[in-house]
């Protein structure tokens, strides 16, 4: 004998398959992502845990000029090297969500608009925000923007990353100087710049001619 189906328990099976699918579809990436390194103060560090993280600065640096150290130093700054952090949202009443902050997004919290330009300008449409080597592109392709829309030497950090946080126009009218946040995480940024600089000149050999198809010295910087 065939027992009458329940439509009530066949739709709210569906809806949680759909809202499970919603939520693998959004979150699934993140889950096979990258663990932040352990030890983030120590350049060599977090390149021996992720080699490959290497070669995209590697690429990026001679692509655009910005310096390995000074474009993990952004990194670090800005996601601590969580590949899909996003700003908090805020709660109304404790437990209601509202919307985010801002659009930012990925290892190099880029925003919507400027990620677009990006896109159109240098990356491609299956550029992605949490996938490191396209975190590494953009930030070298905005520092040369800001080299050419600004003045800032590709060699100096702490500015670059002024203009990183307001924009090109904003820093030529000197945004940053009324913001003690932006002053403070400027000059974390050319600290810490400095100090990755000065460990990767220890320990680069290790991440140079690792590959089979790479032949020393042609691959040595």
């Amino acid at each position: 004998m065939r027992h009458p189906v329940d439509n009530s328990v066949l739709l709210s099976t569906l809806r949680l398959l759909i809202s499970l699918c919603a939520v693998l579809t959004v979150s699934g990436c993140a889950i096979f992502a990258p663990s932040p390194p352990e030890d983030q103060s120590n350049i060599c560090e977090i390149f021996r845990e992720q080699p490959s993280w290497y070669d995209y600065a590697q690429e990026s640096e001679e692509k655009w000029g910005t310096p390995i150290a000074t474009q993990m130093s952004f990194i670090q700054q800005e996601s601590s090297f969580r590949s899909h952090v996003r700003p908090d949202r805020k709660y109304y009443l404790g437990f209601i969500p509202g919307p985010r902050p801002s659009s930012a997004k990925g290892y190099a919290q880029a925003q919507d608009p400027v990620w677009e330009e990006y896109e159109d300008q240098a990356g491609s449409l299956f550029a992605r925000r949490t996938h490191m080597k396209h975190a590494t592109d953009f930030i070298g392709w905005y520092n040369r923007r800001s080299q050419q829309q600004a003045g800032i030497s590709l060699s100096n950090p702490e500015h670059l990353y002024y203009a990183y946080h307001e924009g090109a126009g904003g820093y030529q009218r000197g945004t940053y100087r009324s913001k003690p946040h932006v002053l403070r995480a400027g000059s974390q940024v050319a600290a810490r710049a400095n100090r990755y600089r000065a460990q990767l000149n220890a320990c680069e050999a290790e991440f140079q001619c690792r590959k089979f198809y790479q032949v020393w010295p042609f691959c040595r910087s």
